[in-house]
């Protein structure tokens, strides 16, 4: 053989052995980040896994639990749709309401605990808990931070939130229409 043949061959065998060394380290990284806590998805109700989330929130953000935990509810979408008035404006399609009225979350079928998809619904509507304490100029502003919470969960499950971000940062501007005089 010669001599440029066997650089070529070896350099080809490098690269290969490099490529597939990358390969096999993306995917231990990817399969390590995508569920780093696998304790939500083994909760083995709706109460275990709002513990489950609200040390996530502990641990994640400044807002403090709030003193009387609220009531969860999961509800069919006609009877989401009767209390949706109360709650403002929606981003795509509704998965979960917060009437802080009650202290009453409202999960909409179909949910399941063990989707992070939905599970993330919960962790976001368990912040607006949290919020109530604190002052918002509109029920916006309350948005963007529940948003950014419940997508850092879902990125590091590896995925991401479903979120129309312009329409968030929007609504958290509280425009001159969501002032009222009184």
């Amino acid at each position: 053989m010669m001599e440029s043949e066997m650089l070529g061959r070896s350099c080809f065998s490098l690269w290969l052995m490099l490529l597939i060394s990358f390969a096999c380290s993306a995917a231990a990284a990817t399969s390590l980040r995508l569920d780093p806590e696998p304790a939500w998805r083994k909760a083995v109700d709706l109460a275990e896994l709002t513990e489950i989330m609200d040390v996530w929130l502990d641990e994640n953000s400044d807002f403090q639990r709030p003193g009387k935990k609220p009531i969860i509810r999961v509800v069919s979408p006609s009877m989401a749709a009767s209390i949706q008035g109360i709650s403002g404006s929606s981003h795509g399609r509704t998965r979960g309401l917060f009437e802080p009225e009650t202290s009453t979350i409202y999960l909409i079928q179909p949910w399941d605990r063990k989707n992070a998809h939905d599970a993330s619904v919960l962790l976001h509507e368990l912040v607006h808990a949290r919020q109530v304490s604190r002052y918002h100029y509109c029920p916006g502003a309350q948005e963007e931070a529940a948003y950014r919470l419940q997508d850092d969960w879902l990125r590091e499950r590896g995925l991401q939130a479903n979120v129309n971000w312009i329409a968030v940062v929007l609504e958290a501007g509280c425009s001159r229409r969501d002032f009222h005089p009184d």
